[in-house]
């Protein structure tokens, strides 16, 4: 019974971590169509991602206290439960919105059988799927409306049921099981690869299908306006949640101990535990001592002497830093990267996903895997682990350096990226009353991307739906248009494709630093503060690592955009063209830039916290020498050494004196 039991709890485990690794990942692929189906600026889809951490936060300190004291087995599937529920009403505007309207300067045929003539030019106002007037109704439920409220408790809910999972999950394997816990996180490395080829399979998917004609559609999945099935990604993430949650509520709250003298001799570490205590500077035995029972106010009382003592220790502290300023790095680029794969090489937004999915996260995984083996393989210690933690930050930042210098120039846009003036621009179009703020772009037969068809020149256009075609009469030139942009030039390809390659290297690099970098963090460490430290570690870093970067990297991408989108019922939509160039590095500390110099500043942390691990070594070495030295001399017949250890609660890191 005691065998299945914990086996099913450890199937259970590696099925919810799945699940909520799945939905996480999803919910990343996913910023790109809740930005343009909700018409908002970077900036605030970088809030809506941030409250995931927000929500995970909130409940914390309450879920690690009291926890560990009630039923873990069925606090894991309240915690399912409430995801799922998050997940389902992220989905809900999708049923209270109507269909979504794009803007567009092209009428629409309902008849596929027939061929419609119509004179762009003569369109005053920007059309909204067939709809050139504004009622008060339409305004209501228009798009750019406050319904991403929605998204962003649905994803906070999110958070709060994801808390209780990892801690309790991992706690009630390491009570009550003499076996290894990894298999779930092997599991779970395949959740996020599942979640950004779901994004990608369902970015090209209409938004509305099976509600709209999709024939009437004049756009594709490559258009800066074209919305996903995003809200259908939610209901299949929350299903398979709540499906996960199942098992934990038949599961006994507690299980019978299982050889204890073999669960003593198992280390979850990577070194001898020996190494450890000789790294660590000696304090008062009597915080190891203490393992009896003691009261709240103890506790309390307890609390603000042991986080002294904590940060007091520079390696932890520096370990902060380090650890903090690369996950500001690493949120930024996960959840912006698709949008730059978009706007610097052209890529639609499903196949940036799905490159990501299946190239740069398999890389980050094998990454982690390798790194942790090096360190079990070659018995490193705290030194050695320390060693290849720079040595992947620095190779990451050689390769990315590579990355930087790697790119595609600006699509050509009449009047946005080349330069055009407005007075040579409407020559063409004289006649017409055309608005600059339209975005309906069409490739001109000349490889030239205008706004819309009036600014092209177009005077009559025909055909329904995607086969739409306008031609250009007027005194300067005569050609046709068609819908979209033109695409970029041959070799942005191939430029691409090297780009990927220095990315997935990067990504495996990056990686192989990681497993390393938190056994370092563990070895530094009094073992009576390890779990205040991870708890400290978690907070600090989700609330200043997790929830800022989506923030200042969206609004920081923000003042990059050439080409705004108009709502509804007018005012500034979402963004759907930006200036690559300024969105790589130049003029302004952008995406490329950013990222750059938080991995250069990350490199710079982790050679100081070298430095500072090698001094303190140094000194123990050195105390331990002294130590040998004194038990010797105290077998001595005359004992003329007379050898004392000084212990400073104040500072733990003053050298032996003699």
């Amino acid at each position: 019974y005691y065998e299945g039991t914990l086996y099913l709890f450890l199937a259970s485990m590696a099925f919810v971590y799945f699940a909520k690794a799945f939905g996480g990942a999803y919910m990343k692929s996913s910023i790109t169509q809740i930005e343009r189906r909700f018409d908002i600026p970077s900036s605030l889809i970088g809030v809506i991602d941030g409250s995931f951490e927000m929500g995970n936060l909130l409940v914390i300190a309450f879920v690690s206290y009291f926890g560990a004291k009630l039923h873990r087995p069925r606090l894991i599937a309240i915690g399912c439960l409430i995801m799922a529920v998050g997940s389902f009403l992220t989905a809900m505007p999708h049923f209270l919105q109507g269909p979504y309207k794009y803007e567009t300067s092209v009428s629409h045929s309902r008849d596929i059988n027939t061929t419609e003539s119509i004179l762009p030019c003569l369109i005053s106002c920007i059309r909204f799927h067939s709809h050139c007037y504004f009622s008060t109704l339409a305004c209501e439920k228009a798009v750019g409306s406050s319904m991403w409220i929605y998204v962003f408790l649905g994803n906070m809910l999110r958070g709060i049921g994801e808390t209780p999972i990892m801690p309790l999950g991992v706690s009630y394997l390491d009570d009550f099981s003499r076996e290894e816990n990894t298999p779930f996180y092997l599991v779970g490395i395949l959740g996020p690869m599942f979640g950004f080829m779901l994004g990608s399979f369902l970015a090209k998917i209409y938004v509305d299908i099976g509600f709209v004609d999709l024939d009437s559609i004049t756009i594709n999945h490559k258009d800066s306006r074209w919305v996903g099935a995003w809200w259908l990604g939610f209901i299949v993430t929350g299903t398979i949640i709540l499906l996960s949650s199942i098992p934990f509520w038949f599961l006994p709250k507690s299980l019978p101990k299982q050889g204890q003298e073999q669960s003593q001799s198992k280390s979850t570490e990577l070194a001898p535990v020996g190494e450890q205590e000789n790294f660590l500077p000696e304090e008062n035995q009597e915080h190891d001592e203490k393992e009896k029972s003691v009261t709240f106010q103890e506790l309390a009382k307890d609390f603000i002497p042991s986080l002294k003592r904590l940060f007091r220790n520079s390696i932890f502290s520096l370990m902060i830093l380090t650890y903090l300023v690369a996950v500001n790095g690493f949120i930024g680029a996960i959840t912006f990267k698709p949008k730059y794969l978009e706007q610097i090489y052209g890529q639609s937004a499903s196949k940036a996903i799905f490159l990501i999915g299946i190239l740069n996260l398999p890389a980050v995984a094998l990454g982690i895997i390798t790194g942790g083996f090096v360190l079990k393989r070659f018995k490193l210690g705290i030194i050695g682990a320390a060693r290849l933690s720079i040595t992947a930050s620095l190779g990451a930042s050689c390769m990315f350096a590579i990355q930087f210098f790697i790119h595609c120039e600006n699509a050509d846009v009449a009047g946005l990226t080349l330069c055009i003036e407005d007075s040579e621009l409407l020559s063409c179009n004289m006649d017409c009353s055309c608005s600059l703020k339209h975005w309906d772009p069409v490739c001109s037969y000349n490889g030239m991307t205008y706004a819309s068809p009036c600014l092209a020149g177009c005077k009559i256009s025909t055909g329904t739906g995607k086969e739409t075609v306008s031609y250009q009469r007027s005194r300067h030139a005569s050609g046709y248009t068609v819908l979209g942009q033109c695409p970029r030039r041959s070799d942005c390809d191939r430029i691409f494709k090297i780009y990927m390659v220095m990315s997935v290297i990067g990504s495996f690099i990056s990686a192989c630093g990681g497993t390393p970098g938190y056994i370092v963090l563990l070895r530094s460490i009094q073992k009576d503060l390890k779990s205040l430290a991870l708890g400290m570690q978690t907070l600090i870093v989700r609330t200043l690592g997790g929830i800022p970067p989506p923030i200042y990297f969206g609004a920081l991408i923000d003042r990059t955009c050439l080409k705004w989108g108009t709502k509804q019922c007018g005012g500034r939509g979402a963004c759907r063209l930006y200036d690559a160039n300024s969105f790589r590095y130049r003029y302004k500390m952008t995406f490329m830039g950013l990222i750059t110099v938080l991995y250069f500043l990350g490199n710079i942390l982790w050679c100081g916290l070298y430095v500072r691990i090698v001094k303190r070594q140094k000194k123990l070495a050195l105390r331990n020498q002294a130590k040998e030295n004194g038990q010797e001399g105290t077998g001595a017949s005359n004992g003329h050494a007379n050898i004392s250890i000084s212990k400073n609660k104040e500072d733990t890191d003053r050298e032996s004196t003699i």
